[in-house]
């Protein structure tokens, strides 16, 4: 913004509007010196000190012009009415007959017989002459009112977009908030989880009562920690979370040491060809780590077989567990786990089936294609 500018909108608006008053009885004053009658006086007073109301009424206040327009040859009230009114309104069938209606007032003598008694000529030139000046404050209003609503678009535009990226920044939170509720649920629950059963299974078989109530106490509060991650996990899913991952995230090649530690007696069998994507690897990882983690849960004593397989078409894997050989321990579920299997697949445009065998063991199935559209 210039010095200028800047300088002119600290002005008061009432310093404005009597800067125009002055100029407008000194306007009327030139014209007529000491030719005025009461009543010309009478009606630039009025039509001057209507200028103050000019911007509450603006067409009020420019009929109230009209009459010393009449009486004498004056241009700074009429103009600056026309102005205000151009400034304010959109009418525009309005505003061209009140800049007829200017250019009539203007063209009249007084008294007003002497209109038609001169040349007639001279008057339908002063006539069209008053009405391009008329025209003139009509469009700078016009051309300032479009400027307002120009400078207004803008700033209803970077509401907008400053709207906009507040969406995405919730997007992206929620997208990350899912993608770390799967995380826990994959990772913490299946360690969790593994030392309650730990915990259980230490808890019947010791012979030694401080031993059992040490298994008693860790079988407890890894209970509760599941328990407090069901909730945890319930608060921080949200739709999205599927392209922000978190790192550093397991591979293939972390399998062995998955199942060596899972505390189930589980053979892997079959391969998957060597240049699937690491977000195949790592959905294969977890639905293998997600079924070894259902196993220990509900199905104490099973025996369970992971089976890589692959085609021409499509790649998976299988995890197939035998019955339970004892009473499941009773522990807290988030029941997010299969929900986020499918999520997981979808990413690669496959699917998930989770369904019991005919020998009552339980098969987890992950299918996709190897090319994905």
């Amino acid at each position: 913004m210039s010095t200028g500018r800047a300088l002119w909108r600290r002005v008061p608006l009432w310093a404005v509007d009597a800067g125009l008053v002055a100029l407008a009885v000194l306007d009327a004053w030139i014209n007529l010196f000491d030719e005025g009658t009461p009543l010309v006086w009478a009606c630039v007073a009025i039509g001057g000190a209507g200028l103050f109301l000019r911007r509450r009424f603006p067409l009020t206040v420019f009929l109230l012009t009209l009459p010393m327009t009449v009486f004498m040859d004056v241009a700074v009230a009429p103009i600056a009415a026309l102005y205000t009114l151009a400034m304010s309104t959109r009418n525009r069938h309005l505003l061209v007959g009140c800049a007829l209606l200017h250019a009539a007032a203007s063209t009249l003598a007084w008294p007003l017989s002497d209109t038609f008694t001169g040349d007639r000529t001279w008057t339908l030139i002063q006539f069209v002459y008053t009405l391009a000046t008329a025209i003139a404050p009509v469009l700078f209003g016009q051309l300032v009112q479009a400027r307002h609503d120009v400078a207004r678009q803008l700033v209803e535009v970077e509401e907008a977009r400053e709207h906009e990226r507040a969406l995405h920044a919730q997007a992206v939170l929620a997208r990350e908030r899912a993608q770390l509720a799967r995380e826990m649920h994959d990772v913490v629950s299946h360690q969790v989880s593994l030392i309650a059963v730990q915990a259980g299974a230490l808890q019947v078989a010791s012979k030694d009562p401080d031993a059992r109530e040490a298994a008693r106490t860790i079988r407890s509060l890894s209970v509760n920690t599941l328990d407090e991650l069901r909730h945890m996990v319930t608060l921080l899913r949200a739709s999205g979370g599927k392209e922000t991952e978190l790192a550093p995230q397991p591979t293939l090649a972390d399998l062995q040491q998955l199942i060596a530690n899972s505390g189930i007696e589980t053979t892997l069998a079959g391969e998957l060809p060597a240049d699937i994507s690491t977000t195949a690897q790592r959905t294969v990882y977890r639905t293998i780590q997600e079924a070894l983690t259902n196993v220990r849960k509900h199905a104490p004593g099973a025996r369970a077989e992971v089976r890589l397989w692959h085609d021409a078409h499509h790649f998976g894997v299988t995890v197939t567990n035998t019955a339970p050989t004892r009473p499941a321990v009773a522990l807290p579920s988030s029941r997010q786990g299969l929900i986020g299997l499918r999520e997981r697949a979808e990413l690669l445009h496959g699917t998930i089936t989770a369904e019991p065998t005919p020998q009552g063991g339980y098969k987890v199935e992950l299918r996709a294609p190897a090319r994905p559209d």
